[in-house]
C-alpha cells in the first residue's frame, strides 16, 4: 500500500512495545519503521530516517519523551508526535503541549483508541481547538480550558459524540457523521456509559440534555 504512515516507536519496557509494535503492524496503512528502548537512540534514528511520526513513552535510560518532543521541535520537522505514557498529571502534559506534543495517550488505553488517535493526528482532526489550547500552556493559564474534561474527564472526541446521541442519532449515523468506524463509536459510547455513570441510552440523552449538550 502506498503512504503509509511511517511510525517511530520509542518505550523501554520491551514487552509493551512489542505489543504496540504488532498492534500497529495489523494495520495496513501503518509502517513500523524502528523501535528503540532507549532515547538517545531514538533520537540518532530520527537523523538518519524519515518517518512521519514518533510515539514515544516519557520515562527511558539516556534521553526521555520531553527531550525527544524538544528535539523534533527545536529541528522544525513535520514529523507529528504522541505521548503513551502511564501519568495522568496535567503538569505533564502541559510540557508535552509547550513542545508542540500532537496527542497524549495514557497506557491503559484502548488499543483502538490508539489507532483512532493515530489516525486523527495524521489527518490534522485530533488537532481541533489545539492551537488555543497550547497558548494558554504558553501563557502560563492552563487552569480547567475545558469544563467537560475536568468535571467528567471527557475527551473533546467523547464530547462531540455525546452531542450527536444528545440528536437521537444511531452509532452508525455518528459514524456516518464523523467519518469513524461504527466500531470506534460505540467504544466511545461504551466510555461515556462508564465515566457519566448511565446504564441506558435514555439516561446517556438525559445527562447530555442536562449537560447543556443537547
Amino acid at each position: 500500500m502506498e503512504n503509509k504512515t511511517r511510525i517511530l516507536l520509542a518505550d523501554d519496557h520491551k514487552l509493551f512495545a512489542a505489543g504496540i509494535q504488532n498492534l500497529l503492524s495489523r494495520e495496513a496503512d501503518f509502517e513500523v519503521t524502528g523501535v528503540f528502548h532507549n532515547g538517545r537512540e531514538a533520537l540518532e534514528a530520527l537523523e538518519t530516517i524519515r518517518v512521519d511520526l514518533v510515539i514515544t513513552d516519557m520515562n527511558m535510560p539516556g534521553t526521555n519523551g520531553l527531550a525527544i518532543l524538544q528535539h523534533i521541535k527545536k529541528k522544525r520537522w513535520k514529523t507529528k508526535t504522541i505521548v503513551l505514557s502511564m501519568y495522568d498529571e496535567e503538569e505533564i502534559f502541559r510540557k508535552c503541549i509547550k513542545q508542540g506534543v500532537n496527542a497524549y495517550i495514557l497506557k491503559n488505553a484502548d488499543p483502538d483508541e490508539l489507532i483512532f488517535t493515530i489516525r486523527e493526528v495524521m489527518e490534522d482532526r485530533y488537532l481541533a481547538n489545539f492551537d488555543h489550547v497550547l497558548q494558554q500552556a504558553e501563557d502560563d493559564d492552563f487552569e480547567q480550558y475545558d469544563h467537560f474534561k475536568t468535571a467528567f474527564k471527557l475527551s473533546k472526541r467523547e464530547i462531540e459524540i455525546l452531542k450527536w446521541i444528545a440528536k437521537g442519532k444511531t452509532s452508525k449515523e455518528v459514524a456516518d457523521e464523523l467519518h469513524l468506524s461504527i466500531f470506534t463509536v460505540e467504544t466511545h459510547r461504551k466510555h461515556l456509559h462508564q465515566k457519566l455513570e448511565v446504564s441506558s441510552v435514555a439516561e446517556l440523552v438525559k445527562k447530555a440534555l442536562d449537560m447543556g449538550l443537547g
